[in-house]
């Protein structure tokens, strides 16, 4: 099943925490310092809560769509690639409490989109969602240039 990710920033993680669990009748699928994600079954959504003191709370950290495998990443790829639109692919990257495989693009406003798939749980150091970033920063601060673009923010 694929679902819509939808990843906040938040000033105050227990807080938000709260509040969502209210809003969607559910408790956080994954519950780590600073962050916390929902697996939301109805509407389909995975709703990611990501602590950042230096962005505006409730500001877009980054788009996203879960897909089941890793076939499906290199699909959602060739697609983007063949309608001409400038991709990065991140294989076997430990970010946001999880092993991934991704692929991202911009959307016409800037906008960070990721197709991913969730291949296993990761342990990560307190306060740092990304244990290896090319660009050399830490996850949901900024995610690898796309290919003859120019730097972007975000990841997870």
């Amino acid at each position: 099943m694929s679902r819509v990710q939808l990843a906040l920033n938040v000033e105050n993680l227990e807080e938000a925490v709260l509040f969502y669990s209210k809003l969607f009748a559910a408790e956080p699928a994954k519950l780590r310092p600073g962050y916390a994600n929902f697996a939301v079954a109805d509407p389909p959504l995975k709703l990611v809560l990501i602590e950042n003191a230096t962005a505006a709370p409730g500001s877009l950290n980054h788009l996203g769509v879960e897909v089941d495998s890793t076939e499906e990443v290199m699909a959602a790829r060739a697609r983007l690639t063949d309608a001409d639109l400038t991709t990065t692919l991140e294989e076997q990257v430990a970010c946001c409490y999880a092993v991934q495989d991704k692929v991202w693009v911009d959307g016409p406003g800037g906008e960070p989109w990721e197709i991913y798939t969730v291949l296993a749980d990761a342990e990560m150091v307190n306060g740092e969602l990304r244990s290896t970033e090319p660009s050399g920063a830490e996850c949901c601060a900024a995610r690898p240039d796309l290919v003859g673009a120019g730097p972007a923010s975000s990841c997870c």
